[in-house]
């Protein structure tokens, strides 16, 4: 929703416009490509033994849980709980930001764009990696203070 917004309030692409309808073609694109990726990396996922969730390491030190949320934005556990590359993912994250091409305004549907597409989603999926690894923590500490 909050990249729907952000593209009417810039109106990009120009083709949807500033407007509602413009919000709701953004809207329904980001859904259509947040479900077919998460879609083709569950699947490709299930066929390799690969685990896309984040896995807090809160009984590491801050650094070592930072470097963990890098990691494992590239990697994923096997089904022996190995951390190995999460082959699905770069499938899945790139496939999807290239497939979208197809349906996606003329302006957004360049190989440049696609590839740009792909850096944000690893970006966005560090993003709610360290969102899982530090919220709780961050929530501890406000509870706390306001009691």
């Amino acid at each position: 929703m909050l990249s729907a917004a952000w593209g009417t309030a810039f109106n990009r692409p120009k083709e949807y416009g500033p407007h509602w309808d413009g919000f709701g073609k953004r809207y329904g694109m980001r859904l259509t490509g947040v479900s077919t990726g998460n879609a083709m990396e569950a699947s490709l996922g299930a066929i390799w033994g690969e685990d896309p969730r984040y896995f807090r390491a809160y009984d590491k030190p801050f650094s070592g849980r930072v470097k963990s949320v890098i990691a494992m934005t590239f990697l994923a556990h096997n089904r022996e709980g190995v951390r190995t590359p999460a082959y699905a993912r770069y499938m899945a994250t790139a496939g999807n930001n290239f497939l979208s091409n197809t349906w996606r305004a003329d302006s957004e549907a360049t190989t440049r764009a696609a590839m740009l597409r792909t850096l944000y989603g690893f970006l966005g999926l560090m993003a709610k990696n360290a969102f899982v690894e530090f919220w709780p923590d961050a929530k501890a500490h406000l509870r706390h203070h306001n009691h």
